[in-house]
């Protein structure tokens, strides 16, 4: 029996809103995905690609489908509000696809990431970047730990760290030393992979800044910043960004002569 893929949680963000609601039509209108690419003059695989979110529709497709639905200018105004608007609540949308992954690929440079944080780690450097309330943040970060690791079945993680971000002491010798014992420990994981690179390397492609992608449905990404961040959704984008992973990674050391690095600087902190 073939497998009935689920529509994506519209709630998510107004993309996904988008393609929930173009599935939502055709099934009522009783087209096949074939028939309404006829409609749209693209492939059915292309069809199902839009409703999954791995592509967006285009302005023409969208006109042509207001006419057959007769919704008038619905899937046009959608397109045009899902690239021009910046939702306030993207933070939001950001942890749910990051608690919803399959696959979370991760890239840092400068510090230990959150998802394979330490309490007393999270702690330092939420007091140190001036943060108010470092309880109430201290609590979301847990959860958001909570949502990768502790649901039936966790994601793969695939994280590269700079050597930057595993010799710096925040908080303190002792601090950092049980950090880099959590990133031990959590590396005996089946589903967890991370990976130093070294400082040797010289420049790369990730000094331009953290980010991560994420696999649901549709790949999906974020982008670090100071004082924020951004979503990515756009195809090519995220697609970028994967590929930016896999050469990072290229120099990055092996997971075995990683969790030796990671071991000898923790011996050399005092």
């Amino acid at each position: 029996m073939a497998r009935v893929r689920d529509p994506l949680d519209p709630k998510i963000s107004l993309w996904h809103f988008l393609a929930y609601a173009l599935r939502f039509e055709r099934e009522k209108h009783g087209l096949s995905l074939a028939k309404c690419g006829e409609i749209i003059n693209a492939a059915r695989s292309t069809v199902s690609n839009i409703e999954a979110g791995r592509l967006k529709l285009g302005d023409d497709q969208a006109r042509k489908l207001d006419a057959r639905y007769n919704t008038p200018h619905l899937f046009e105004l959608l397109i045009f509000f899902a690239n021009t608007s910046h939702d306030p609540d993207w933070f939001r949308q950001y942890t749910e696809y990051e608690s919803k992954a399959e696959i979370i690929r991760i890239y840092q440079g400068q510090v230990i990431p959150v998802p394979l944080q330490t309490d007393d780690y999270a702690r330092a450097f939420l007091a140190v970047a001036g943060v108010k309330d470092v309880d109430r943040a201290l609590a979301a970060r847990v959860a958001r730990q909570d949502a990768i690791f502790e649901r039936p079945n966790p994601p793969v993680l695939l994280v590269l760290l700079d050597e930057d971000a595993i010799d710096r002491p925040v908080g303190g010798a002792e601090v950092m030393r049980a950090q880099l014992q959590r990133l031990l420990d959590l590396g005996e994981r089946s589903n967890v992979v991370t990976r130093v690179v070294p400082r040797k390397v010289g420049a790369h492609i990730g000094l331009n800044g953290p980010f991560q992608v994420m696999s649901l449905e549709a790949d999906v990404a974020y982008i670090g910043a100071f004082h924020g961040g951004r979503l990515v959704q756009d195809p090519v984008e995220v697609r970028e960004l994967a590929v930016d992973f896999e050469m990072i990674g290229a120099k990055a050391l092996s997971e075995d002569a990683s969790r030796t690095l990671i071991v000898e600087v923790m011996e050399g902190l005092s």
